[in-house]
């Protein structure tokens, strides 16, 4: 004990300074402080008395120091991070397709058909078997309706991830694995709360809207994905933005939503179809001039679809 040293610093200066906490101790001087450590110093210190519990740690971070993001990294001496985008996780050797070494200059002739060799097996080992080339082709077209549909990074990783789960339940077989991918995007969209109807992710698909409905259904019941019912809520902004209403009959459709929550009126329904109808709605209540038909169309749901949901809410308004 005599031999750590004590110090004292206000709580904003180690907020500062201090990195992150460890969970779970405690101060032995004091019994209630946290232990932090203190990057700078190497250091773990009590927050709340300023004791050095432990001095001349391990420090586990890189020997040089970087200022800006391209310092970074030109110092770097790792690989890009691992991903489920691809089907070895990215952890492969890549031989580029330019015949040219590493410094950038162009080898020689008699090395080129060595190189042509060695791209060739280096493709023929990274999908060794069926179940990677099934899962490269699953992944390429997961990307490509990701892009399409417009949907976060974090949407295609978990689409990855539950198709993998698929191939590994073994539940592709005697279905297409375009119908698989799409349902697994769907699927994604459902978890990460990001507003997708079906009828939009079977646009950009190259399989039919029936069969990604009942691949979807299979592969949910399987793998118990926990799936919430869609608030139509979520779609408001997108469809309200598309058609250029003001932000007072946004707030208006908002609650119309609500009160049609409430009154479980949207249960069974096409959320898509609530959200229409309450925009249609909100609309008419603020005068502003908008057809069922314009949307409709950005809605993608049927003129008599708005019209009965626009009925139902219209009674549930006047019920309130």
């Amino acid at each position: 004990m005599s031999n750590m040293n004590t110090y004292s610093r206000s709580k904003q200066h180690t907020d500062e300074e201090e990195g992150e906490s460890r969970e779970g101790s405690t101060c032995s001087e004091c019994n209630s402080g946290t232990l932090v450590h203190n990057s700078d110093r190497h250091e773990l210190v009590c927050d709340e008395c300023g004791l050095v519990v432990e001095d001349e740690s391990i420090d586990y971070g890189p020997e040089w120091r970087a200022f800006n993001h391209s310092e970074r990294q030109e110092r770097s001496r790792v690989g890009a991070p691992t991903t489920e985008l691809m089907h070895d996780q990215g952890l492969t050797t890549k031989i580029d397709w330019r015949d040219k070494d590493a410094h950038g200059r162009t080898i020689r002739p008699e090395q080129r058909s060595r190189m042509r060799r060695l791209r060739k097996w280096q493709q023929r080992i990274r999908t060794g078997d069926a179940g990677e080339r099934n899962l490269k082709q699953a992944l390429s077209e997961i990307s490509r309706m990701s892009s399409a549909l417009g949907v976060p990074h974090s949407v295609r990783e978990v689409a990855s991830v539950i198709y993998q789960k698929a191939l590994d339940a073994d539940l592709i077989r005697g279905r297409s694995i375009e119908g698989v991918a799409t349902a697994a995007l769907y699927a994604a969209c459902r978890q990460e709360e990001i507003p997708r109807s079906l009828d939009e992710v079977a646009e950009v698909s190259r399989v039919e809207r029936k069969e990604i409905g009942r691949t979807y259904r299979h592969i949910s019941q399987q793998l118990n994905l926990v799936m919430e019912p869609v608030d139509p809520k979520q779609y408001l902004p997108r469809f309200c933005s598309q058609l250029e209403i003001d932000s007072e009959v946004r707030q208006l459709a908002k609650e119309i939503v609500d009160v049609t929550v409430d009154s479980g009126l949207h249960s069974g329904k096409s959320p898509t179809g609530c959200a229409a109808a309450a925009i249609y709605l909100a609309a008419q209540r603020c005068d502003q001039e908008l057809t069922q038909r314009e949307v409709a169309d950005v809605a993608q749901v049927t003129v008599v679809t708005i019209r009965n949901r626009y009925q139902e809410q219209v009674q549930a308004m006047d019920d309130q």
